[in-house]
């Protein structure tokens, strides 16, 4: 199950083990248990310190680690995948090496005094999943009073149907619903404790720069700002932006192929060799014109010369009924993350242009059949994604569709569309939407500053705004096109104005 390459990166990290850890095997007579047992028994024969036993838990093919009779954490089905890393951190930790979390969390954790039983759907395709499923194996490792179990979505079907779950990652706490998509520690102990506690801004300096955004132009901003020597910080709701969402990534220069979440973690560390302040987990509300500027977020204030605003782009809506009722129970966005749910269902893909019919090729790998809706009278991706459509008996396209409505009762049922020629309405049933109708721009946060009618920030050739000292850059702004290596330039832009403005002030 695991090839020599990894067999052999395994054994390097197990050379980290702190002490014994014992393996509790619970199977029955499915290919899957077959499976699990497999990859347990690869693993085990690499490190002397690891143990097998077998013993019956609450759900079959699964196995939980336990060391010196403590056991907090369990995976139901083969944590591959995206899951891998998780897996080998928890079995790292679980032997006794410390997570990697300040020493604020470590005493959030252990000061929870109840009994918290964790479980966590994934898919292991999805790329946003393992952040929810280290958050709560930590948790679990530090606090006794705490579990948590993997759950492989597409391992147990009929048990996630049963759930209710149509959208990952789905957690639940105590067998009720805890949390339906990406959320981090901090936030999970917000929920758990009841209280809030976001980083203290009360003695933040006055920057010269200050990024609003975590994305590729807020990065590339806030390292050329360091580079010039000025303060500089850099505010960010969720360090890597949306980019963190593309899983294939191959037209960065230097770069053949890489995946968004691994390359935004390296340009994370690339903006850490500077002396940027990173301030994460925070969200701008509103700026102040001033001298300094007024920033305004969700946890204070704060006040800078000249600001970068890096906000990014998120998913559009198309704001027809059912679409937000919907959402996370048959709507979605993510292929790679959601996809694996709907495996021999209907599906329908909205959206005619690179990423809905990189989305319907993806998904019919998986679904029973997919229907694709594009508004205009042809589709708009690449030939070479078209050309590939077409060798796809499980694809059905139809163009000239306006989609008027997403209908159902607990779950998505149906989707309504009008042909925009004849006038006819029509109605098919369907399992699952993925929305592929591109991004708009996160700026309806911003007043006092020129915007099109698309929400887009106005910037002139150094990315300077209406606003004096105001810069922005990247995919919130009006530029041409959205691109990674084009939101770089421009925070490099950016940041180069802001610095030119900082000197003739």
């Amino acid at each position: 199950m695991l090839d020599q390459n990894l067999k052999n990166q395994l054994k390097e990290y197990l050379k980290l083990l702190e002490g014994e850890v014992v393996f509790t095997l619970s199977l029955d007579d499915s290919e899957k248990s077959k499976e699990v047992k497999t990859f347990v028994e690869e693993i085990v024969s690499l490190s002397d310190l690891l143990k097998i036993e077998e013993k019956k838990l609450n759900l079959s093919p699964c196995f939980s680690l336990s060391s010196n009779g403590r056991s907090g954490i369990s995976f139901a089905g083969v944590p591959l995948g995206h899951e891998f890393e998780s897996f080998v951190l928890a079995l790292l930790q679980i032997s006794g090496r410390p997570p990697k979390i300040d020493d604020n969390q470590v005493r959030r954790i252990k000061s929870i005094d109840k009994e918290l039983s964790f479980e966590t759907v994934v898919s292991l395709s999805c790329h946003n999943c393992p952040e929810v499923v280290q958050a709560l194996n930590i948790m679990a490792v530090l606090n006794p009073k705490i579990s948590h179990r993997m759950v492989d979505g597409a391992s147990f079907q009929e048990y996630v149907d049963g759930l209710g779950v149509m959208a990952v990652p789905a957690s639940f706490l105590n067998g009720k619903s805890f949390y339906n998509g990406k959320i981090n520690l901090n936030k999970i102990l917000d929920l758990v404790t009841g209280q809030k506690e976001g980083p203290s801004l009360k003695d933040k300096p006055v920057y010269d720069l200050l990024v609003i955004g975590g994305g590729p132009a807020g990065a590339t901003a806030a390292i050329y700002g360091a580079r010039k020597g000025i303060k500089t910080g850099l505010i960010a709701k969720d360090f890597g932006g949306q980019v963190k969402e593309t899983l294939a990534i191959e037209n960065i220069t230097g770069f053949a192929y890489t995946e968004g979440p691994k390359f935004m973690e390296a340009v994370k560390e690339h903006v850490l060799k500077y002396k940027v302040d990173i301030i994460d987990e925070v969200e701008v509300e509103s700026i102040q014109e001033a001298d300094p500027i007024k920033i305004k977020t969700d946890s204070g204030e704060l006040q800078a010369k000249s600001i970068v605003i890096a906000t990014g782009a998120k998913w559009r809506l198309i704001g027809i009924p059912g679409e937000i009722e919907f959402r996370n129970k048959g709507v979605a966005y993510c292929t790679h993350c959601d996809g694996p749910l709907f495996k021999n269902k209907k599906v329908t893909v909205i959206g005619g242009g690179n990423s809905g019919i990189e989305a319907a090729i993806d998904l019919a790998g998986l679904a029973k059949e997919v229907l694709v809706l594009e508004f205009l009278p042809e589709l708009k991706a690449d030939s070479v994604l078209q050309e590939k459509l077409k060798t796809l008996k499980n694809v059905r396209v139809v163009t000239n569709a306006q989609t008027k409505a997403l209908e159902g009762k607990e779950k998505l049922e149906s989707i309504v569309y009008e042909d925009r020629i004849g006038g006819q309405t029509h109605k098919e049933a369907t399992d699952g939407c993925f929305i592929q109708v591109g991004l708009v721009p996160v700026t309806e946060w911003i007043d006092g500053i020129e915007k099109n009618k698309r929400g887009e920030i106005l910037v002139d050739q150094v990315g300077a705004t209406s606003m004096p000292g105001v810069f922005a850059a990247g995919d919130c702004t009006n530029s041409a096109f959205k691109q990674i290596v084009i939101a770089q330039g421009s925070g490099a832009t950016a940041a180069l104005g802001s610095y030119q403005y900082l000197m003739r002030k």
